[in-house]
């Protein structure tokens, strides 16, 4: 039953992080392109009430016109009940530290502990987790609190950091649990950049407009600094949540570089639309982000497997997935915490066993499966399977 209840809890907690994620990037991409496409206020009354720039657009059957004050409008109060955007970076965080909890903390001796990568109880995986996510916080905050104006130096250092951060995390996790800390880490970083600096200077700046006093631009720096990190945060942070789906990524021997190309890819997409918005057009971003991933497909190509040599047996490979494999993928689950098969894929008849062959061969052979080795099997045993797979996956000798 506990294992049920945790099933939904996994599903509900995912639904909602979907949800939320979905209204604050798609609010930041609004805001992002609504920032990059303002043009001087045509009216000149605009300009004297302190309008920098304007943009007029059509959606929906009508027509908007959006103005925007960088120190709020002059010579008039600012009364206008405020539009915040802040709870939809909330929830999307709440929900996915639920997410973290719920598959990645208590089922950490599954998904989060690999044994062959460092020997971790729970506790000290947990532990490690969360003092990781806290730690990077708090050194992401002090560069950018003493980098003011150095945006250049300071995304090299933010970039090399998350680097360094990605390898030692895949010196420690399983493979999949290195992947979403740094997609945890990044999210964290987004969401504090909200809640300690976008919100908070927004406020002071909006308290100071009211009273009639001269305005301090420099949490509108700030602010604008953080909101232009958290849009290049974007693109990995989105791939990171979808990764769990594709072993052949982050299962790679190399699978922290993977990363670390696949982010550069979609840092260099994300600045294409973001200089779009400028008018400026530079297609060699996109080009050079998309031929990164290519050149990934060809290194990441997986070896051709001889099957010319000895016939591996059906009962061979059935006996195998018996020992290593159906205490998860049966019908009954018999590993602690799996309430049914993960994925639905259930492998105790030759029939179920067909009709999952590609799937098996790849992510036994990845390294993948059995998650985190739990059954303890060998690379003897993967290779048996990934020769059977190549001999043509037959379910009768």
């Amino acid at each position: 039953m506990e294992a049920y209840l945790l099933d939904w809890a996994n599903l509900l907690v995912r639904w909602l992080h979907l949800i939320a994620g979905i209204a604050w990037i798609g609010a930041s991409f609004y805001f992002v392109m609504l920032d990059n496409s303002l043009k001087p206020p045509k009216n000149p009354n605009d300009a004297k009430r302190g309008v920098f720039g304007e943009l007029w657009a059509v959606h929906g059957g009508g027509f908007y016109h959006s103005q925007k004050y960088l120190t709020g409008p002059k010579g008039e109060p600012l009364t206008q009940d405020l539009h915040w955007s802040k709870w939809e970076a909330y929830t999307t965080w709440l929900s996915g530290m639920g997410m973290m909890a719920v598959i990645y903390w208590i089922g950490a001796s599954s998904y989060l502990i690999d044994s062959s990568v460092m020997a971790l109880s729970p506790a000290a995986a947990v532990g490690i987790s969360i003092t990781f996510l806290v730690a990077g916080w708090v050194f992401y905050d002090l560069l950018c609190r003493n980098m003011i104006g150095k945006d250049g130096v300071l995304a090299a250092i933010v970039f090399v950091f998350v680097m360094v951060a990605n390898y030692v995390l895949h010196q420690v996790f399983s493979a999949r649990g290195a992947y979403i800390h740094v997609g945890a880490m990044l999210g964290t970083m987004m969401a504090a950049n909200v809640f300690f600096h976008i919100i908070p200077g927004q406020k002071k700046m909006v308290e100071q407009i009211r009273r009639g006093e001269q305005v301090d631009p420099m949490p509108g720096i700030v602010g604008k600094q953080r909101s232009v990190h958290n849009t290049y945060f974007t693109l990995p942070v989105l791939f990171i949540m979808i990764s769990n789906h594709y072993p052949m990524t982050y299962a790679n021997a190399k699978g922290w570089l993977v990363l670390g190309v696949l982010m550069v890819a979609g840092v260099l997409i994300r600045q294409f639309f973001v200089l779009r918005h400028r008018g400026q057009v530079k297609w060699w971003l996109p080009a050079a982000g998309v031929a990164l991933i290519a050149l990934l497909m060809v290194l990441m190509a997986p070896k051709q497997v001889d099957a010319g040599g000895e016939k591996v047996s059906f009962a061979t490979v059935k006996a195998i997935m018996a020992q290593r494999c159906i205490a998860c993928h049966a019908d009954k689950p018999t590993f602690e915490g799996f309430a049914q098969a993960p994925k639905g894929v259930m492998l105790q008849t030759p029939e179920q066993i067909a009709a999952h062959a590609v799937m098996s061969a790849q992510t036994v052979a990845s390294g993948y499966m059995p998650l985190g080795n739990l059954t303890a099997i060998t690379e003897e045993e993967r290779e048996k399977i990934a020769i059977w797979f190549a001999q043509g996956a037959r379910t009768a000798d």
